[in-house]
């Protein structure tokens, strides 16, 4: 009965997302072509990535399925497909080493991640049972070696993912950022978290306070245990020089940009005196109040934030966007030039089998789609390449993500040596017999490898002692809007003297539209000579009136 029910759930499932397709686009190949798709290899990492997202536009209830809409549709995350490109990257330049796995080639499984709690677990399934409407514990499809999987950027979407790859005893790699909760041996046993932790971020964000003086600013985190730790820091940090939180809102990942909460939220924090407001959170999770805010058109607020996200389009006759002077405090990685030079050779035609770039070109390089086969194209730009789209649909510089997956993917690929080389060590095989392993194998070889730190990136990934050392500070140019791009103006380096931890290029510096000149946020101006502060009952030391100094006790500074 129970399997039955699984059944059913994903036959309904699956006819969903088809209706989704059908009604995002009249091109038939953007019906047929799949979603899913391969990379050949003698060893196959699952790999499980958020490449597009369904919405609603209207709300009109779909006429069989319960708790679904007619008018659904599909929307590309085009920036994402940067994950795919920083695999394939990755896997193409550990099967040309010879040293590496030499009689070993990786491929991948590539799955869409849509977080909805009824089908985030589909691709997990269809990896594991190799069937399109899957079974639980049976594999009818061709047995592949599948060593690990590698999933984000949510960490609700790897915990999700982690409660079935635990059962199987199968070794999870997670790019999204850095979790606390996710690092608990107890609960997660089998899932290793590629990002650093964010041990120095609040003070990093402090000390940019602190350089321009902004002492009154707003806190906007998720209401969930990573709201609550980083709050801490931040109120501790804060504090100790003397900066006060003007505002606090708490987001529950629930929100989204239909909200009446958030609407109500969003006039508080418009008509703060705040002009400086920190959000913290991944994208995911805050991706309603992103849309919402570049909405509002607020260019009156300066946001500092931890995370990339996706610039998206609401209100095309402005040139102005909310978002543009935006500060975003990014871990450092140092530049892959390689990378870069290999976006620029990727093509449909290089990569048949890849499902997402003749969508790409279709959409973007003006081609049309064969039709004898929808991966073949026509009629398409002379010299096309992603390098060539505008930096808010596709950037070709490696993101801290694509770090993240690069170094997931050597990561496997450095314990799969150790188990072979052990292997040949112990074992007596015959010729050609073929190398057998099994995906549990890989744990105490994944530890080994984390703590020998001898990745590419040289990321310290001992569970435990995952920590972040320097910062980038970006800061966003989008006017006119459509620019997008994100330009390195700073450093933070936790290791470096008193004094010398910030470093800031104010020159390159774009601001909101709204501020001529550098922008202030304090609760009170200071006082001239002659008068003193006198705090205000019941509000922060921050907020004080200037009271006339009594006789004899007149200072001349302010």
């Amino acid at each position: 009965m129970f399997v039955n029910k699984i059944f059913w759930t994903f036959v309904f499932g699956l006819l969903y997302i088809l209706s989704f397709v059908c009604s995002f686009t009249d091109n038939e190949c953007y019906v047929t072509i799949s979603e899913d798709s391969y990379h050949k290899g003698d060893v196959t990492i699952g790999t499980f990535f958020p490449l597009h997202i369904f919405y609603t536009g209207n709300k009109v209830p779909h006429k069989y399925l319960p708790y679904a809409f007619q008018d659904i549709h599909i929307q590309y995350k085009f920036k994402n497909y940067q994950f795919v490109l920083a695999l394939v990257f990755a896997i193409e330049e550990i099967n040309k080493n010879p040293h590496l796995l030499p009689n070993t080639t990786l491929g991948f499984d590539l799955y869409n991640v849509v977080f909805t709690e009824k089908s985030i677990l589909y691709g997990a399934l269809v990896w594991l049972t190799r069937m399109k409407i899957p079974l639980p514990n049976y594999v009818c499809g061709q047995k592949r070696k599948s060593p690990a999987a590698l999933t984000g950027t949510s960490w609700a979407t790897s915990a999700h993912i982690a409660t079935l790859l635990k059962l199987y005893k199968i070794p999870q790699l997670t790019f999204g950022p850095y979790d606390s909760t996710l690092n608990d041996p107890g609960q997660f046993n089998s899932l290793y978290q590629m990002a650093p932790k964010d041990t120095s971020l609040s003070l990093a964000i402090v000390s940019l306070m602190l350089h321009f003086s902004w002492s009154w600013v707003g806190l906007i985190l998720p209401d969930d245990h990573r709201g609550t730790q980083i709050l801490s820091e931040f109120t501790e940090d804060m504090e100790s020089n003397n900066i006060c939180i003007a505002f606090l809102k708490l987001i529950p990942g629930t929100m989204n940009s239909f909200s009446n909460k958030l609407w109500q939220n969003m006039e508080e924090i418009q008509e703060s005196s705040a002009n400086v407001i920190i959000i913290y959170g991944d994208i995911g999770y805050l991706q309603g109040l992103m849309r919402h805010i570049g909405q509002r058109l607020v260019t009156w607020k300066v946001w500092v934030l931890n995370c990339h996200w996706d610039v998206v389009s609401h209100s095309d006759y402005f040139m102005v966007e909310s978002f543009h002077g935006s500060f975003i405090f990014s871990h450092y990685h140092e530049e892959k030039i390689e990378f870069t030079n290999f976006i620029q050779t990727v093509n449909p035609y290089k990569y048949p089998a890849d499902n997402y770039l003749p969508k790409f070109w279709f959409l973007f390089f003006k081609c049309s789609f064969s039709e004898l086969d929808c991966h073949l194209l026509e009629n398409c730009q002379v010299n096309a390449s992603l390098v060539l789209l505008p930096r808010h649909i596709f950037d070709p510089a490696m993101s801290e993500e694509g770090h993240n997956i690069y170094n997931a993917v050597y990561a496997v690929a450095y314990s799969l040596h150790e188990i072979f080389l052990e292997q040949l060590q112990t074992q007596v095989h015959d010729s050609g017999e073929e190398t057998v392993f099994f995906p549990w194998q890989l744990f105490p070889f994944l530890k080994n490898t984390m703590h020998k730190n001898h990745m590419k990136d040289h990321t310290v990934m001992d569970r435990g002692r995952n920590l972040d050392s320097k910062y980038d500070i970006l800061n966003f140019w989008n006017f006119p809007k459509g620019l997008g791009l994100k330009v390195k103006v700073g450093t933070f380096f936790t290791h470096a003297s008193q004094g010398q931890q910030l470093s800031l290029s104010e020159q390159m510096i774009q601001w909101p539209t709204s501020f001529t000149r550098i922008p202030q946020s304090v609760c009170s101006g200071s006082c001239r000579p002659g008068f003193r502060k006198a705090g205000q009952e019941g509000k922060a030391v921050c907020c004080f009136d200037c009271a006339p100094c009594a006789d004899n006790e007149i200072s001349n500074e302010t």
